[in-house]
């Protein structure tokens, strides 16, 4: 179970309906630094915007899968709460997971971003070995952030000097590291198909034109009509915050 050493989460907004919002694999809560704003205009609750274990701000404890960090998210709110989800990439499967209602939230609205639905033996073998691999270290920080804004596709839409970039490394005793544990990478085999299946909530799925990652047509597979927005890529609620919530507003406060 999650506690609040072992999950980072930022709250905000004002009393009414709760709306929390799921980062990706490797990245971590401050990708959502432009819909906060946002947020503050044009939604009526409050919103809360963890880090999963293993990531940004939140402490390595293994074991890691998309079952345990919907637990630990779903640990953040009342039994039987009603929340709105919007999730990117592996925090939308983590988002389908909680729609299930299999973790004692009632989850009222979901939004899936960018989901990566098909994976092959190599997808599998390379996230392993990811896995397995110790953290690099680096002499600089520097060099960390530019390592983190690659592997996270976020390069050339992530400032580096920003806290969005520094808050995907760590400094240990003067030199640096991905905040993510390596480990997190092991997300099992789970059949995200199969588990959409189970959402007991309105799912919207929406995916960039340009994802390398995904596809609107792959992410047909589970089981909602998908929005594709023109110009944008694997990452386009850090892309274009504005153009992402005007696509989803009236489902989010529908």
């Amino acid at each position: 179970m999650a506690d609040a050493e072992t999950i980072h989460c930022e709250h905000g907004g004002k009393s009414g309906p709760v709306l929390m919002l799921l980062h990706g694999l490797g990245a971590n809560g401050r990708v959502w630094d432009g819909l906060r704003p946002i947020l503050a205009e044009h939604w009526p609750g409050r919103w809360l915007i963890p880090d999963f274990r293993g990531h940004g701000r939140s402490l390595h404890r293994a074991k890691y899968g998309i079952g345990i960090h919907a637990a630990d998210v779903a640990e953040l709110l009342e039994q039987d709460e009603e929340v709105s989800i919007i999730g990117h990439s592996m925090g939308g499967v983590v988002g389908i997971a909680l729609a299930t209602a299999m973790f004692g939230v009632r989850v009222r609205r979901l939004v899936a971003l960018s989901v990566k639905v098909d994976w092959t033996e190599e997808d599998l073998g390379r996230a392993q070995a990811l896995a397995r691999a110790p953290a690099r270290i680096f002499a600089t920080k520097e060099e960390a952030i530019e390592r983190y804004l690659r592997v996270s596709g976020l390069k050339g839409i992530v400032a580096p000097d920003s806290a969005a970039a520094e808050s995907g490394i760590s400094e240990q005793q003067g030199q640096f590291r991905l905040a993510a544990d390596p480990l997190a990478n092991a997300l099992g085999t789970a059949d995200f198909v199969r588990l959409a299946q189970a959402v007991n909530a309105p799912l919207r799925l929406l995916c960039g034109e340009r994802d390398n990652i995904t596809s609107a047509a792959e992410m047909r597979r589970l089981g909602a009509a998908v929005t594709e927005l023109p110009g944008l890529g694997h990452n386009l609620h850090v892309e274009s915050p504005l153009t992402l919530w005007q696509a989803i507003e009236a489902d989010i406060n529908g």
